[in-house]
């Protein structure tokens, strides 16, 4: 007997000991629980979107591709078809699903493997955003007490809302939204109920159940959705039929990136004003960006170097930048032939002579100083003493002829460089440079006479925004969006356009004469077929390494180089008239 009442008090013991033990275990596991009221600021890593004027998507900037919807704007069908594959007791269990997991435990029993889990959504989102994925006891009874914590704080709709924003299908997307654009181009609110049912089915396991990958699989794993979300009165017998012969998407709709010359552009410019946000905060960002212009611009530089490489060699390269004269608005920019293959930006960052096309900043300032455009100027043979013992510069025209005493108009127009050195030594290379400097190329540059001739480096960009000053007498700035707004549509900046008055309107008027006089009778008569008034100067540096035309309409500013990236000549006799003139033209005469 009193071994029987020692063997009962070892066993109290025991179970005493066990349960305290199970008590210790109970309280670690939820000493560390993480705080789920933060799902009530619930904000996932968003895609960045940038936009065209029309609202386009011209990119997506992301860590994680996602687009976040509302859990009120999701549509009832895809909520639907995720209840009926993932977790057709969702509306009615309280998070833990004891029933589900029954079914499981006996479909895997019969199956000798595992074929259904018992997982709820609940559990699932739990998981996914507050655990490891570790596969241990602990982590399940965590899992477990969340998913009660989180049905007792959130409806079922939101839950199942940031679900399925979260979630991920493959093909680096996360969410619904990204996912249709990923597989179907296009929103998660025009899919069909084969789309639907094809994405809902993919989160089990994205990279197997891909339908690029394994098309029998992801056709097998849809065909499971429909049934169910037929079995559950989810859909009709007609609807199920119609659904299951639809054909896959054949390939993944990669991320939007348009205009990639000017989103790299605008990327690195924002990139230093909003760090990681530009790619995690759901940014929206409205880009000054004309989608019709942008492709037309593209198409004018590919079409233009192909036609120049068919007289030369190949490695020849081309850039476009428009702007708008009013506002500085960039409307279309083309860095390059082929961003993929090069990223360098040329319109931006490539330092070239612009040859012929800076002598306008000459006969600017020469207007400025009282002089009119059928005033003469002598052009003939002319030396001066350059830098260096016993050296002696002598410009020469680039026909090796000489006109005598000519108008500023007519010494523009035929681009004479013995008459503009001559006009530029009279009026002072410091008088030019500083004007130069307030249109808005303010770089250092050479302060020597052959500057007048463009012998000093600068970019497409700063020379076109220089010409707006010819057109209007107001020099702008380039602006490359308009607004960005938050996730919530909160405006967190908006750029104004402004102007700075350069030219009086008198002098502007004057130039406009000039500029308009290259193309009547000048170097750039070619662009005469174009049904419109513009105005624009050639310019073309020794040995044909460089060639240029800036010019402009009563609305748009834009400027177009050709080159190559070494320096060599493009090709004999490839000047700025024969090889980027006939780009801008091209450009000028599609825009809308």
């Amino acid at each position: 007997m009193p071994f029987i009442r020692c063997l009962k008090l070892s066993f109290l013991f025991l179970f005493i000991f066990l349960i305290g033990i199970g008590a210790i275990f109970f309280y670690l596991i939820i000493m560390d629980l993480p705080d789920i009221t933060s799902l009530k600021s619930y904000k996932p890593l968003e895609s960045s979107i940038i936009y065209s004027t029309d609202g386009r998507v011209l990119a997506e900037l992301f860590v994680e591709r996602r687009t976040f919807i509302p859990e009120y704007n999701i549509p009832t069908i895809t909520k639907l078809a995720f209840v009926a594959i993932e977790d057709q007791r969702f509306y009615s269990h309280p998070g833990i699903d004891i029933i589900g997991i029954m079914r499981a435990l006996y479909k895997d029993i019969l199956a000798g493997e595992i074929v259904e889990g018992g997982s709820t959504i609940t559990q699932q989102l739990a998981k996914m955003l507050f655990l490891t994925p570790e596969k241990s006891l602990k982590r399940k009874i965590k899992e477990a007490i969340l998913s009660a914590q989180i049905e007792k704080k959130y409806t079922k709709d939101e839950i199942l809302g940031i679900y399925i924003n979260h979630v991920y299908f493959g093909s680096r997307a996360y969410g619904i939204e990204a996912a249709a654009q990923a597989f179907f181009g296009k929103s998660a609110f025009e899919l069909n109920l084969a789309e639907i049912a094809l994405l809902a089915g993919m989160p089990k396991a994205p990279s197997s159940l891909s339908p690029f990958k394994n098309p029998q699989k992801a056709l097998a794993r849809r065909q499971i959705v429909l049934n169910k979300m037929f079995e559950n009165g989810f859909i009709t017998k007609e609807q199920l039929v119609s659904a299951n012969s639809e054909s896959l998407p054949q390939q993944v709709i990669p991320r939007k990136y348009n205009a990639p010359y000017f989103i790299e552009f605008l990327r690195l410019h924002l990139e230093n004003k909003y760090g990681d946000e530009l790619y995690t905060s759901g940014l929206k960002i409205y880009s000054t960006i004309d989608y019709i212009m942008q492709n037309i611009a593209q198409d004018a530089v590919k079409q233009g170097i192909a036609a120049i490489e068919r007289r030369t060699a190949s490695g020849v390269q081309g850039a476009l930048i428009a702007m708008d004269l009013r506002t500085g608005h960039i409307k279309a920019m083309v860095g390059g032939t082929d961003f993929w293959q090069s990223q360098f930006n040329r319109s931006v960052s490539a330092l070239r002579q612009p040859g012929s096309s800076f002598k306008p900043f000459v006969y600017a300032v020469a207007l400025e100083n009282g002089m009119n455009i059928d005033d003469n100027i002598l052009d003939s043979p002319i030396s001066f003493k350059a830098s260096g013992r016993n050296k002696i510069w002598s410009p020469k025209n680039y026909d090796n002829k000489y006109h005598g005493y000519v108008q500023l108009k007519t010494a523009l127009a035929l681009s004479l460089n013995t008459a503009t050195v001559r006009l530029a030594s009279g009026l002072g290379i410091e008088n030019i440079i500083a004007f130069i400097n307030k249109c808005g190329i303010e770089r250092n540059l050479d302060p020597y006479l052959p500057l007048a001739l463009g012998a000093s480096e600068v970019t497409l960009v700063e020379l076109t925004t220089a010409y707006s000053v010819f057109s209007t007498g107001r020099r702008v700035k380039p602006i490359p969006y308009e607004r960005i707004t938050s996730r919530e549509g909160v405006t967190l900046e908006e750029l104004i356009p402004s102007s700075e008055e350069i030219l009086s309107r008198e002098t502007a008027e004057k130039m406009k004469v000039l500029l308009r006089s290259v193309v009547e009778e000048g170097t750039a008569q070619r662009a005469k077929e174009l049904d419109k008034k513009v105005y624009g100067k050639t310019g073309t540096t020794n040995n044909f390494s460089d060639a240029w035309f800036i010019g402009f309409d009563d609305r748009l500013v834009v400027g177009v180089w050709v080159g190559r990236d070494n320096h060599t000549p493009i090709g004999q006799k490839e000047t700025g008239a024969s090889a980027a003139l006939p780009i801008w033209i091209d450009f000028m005469k599609n825009i809308p």
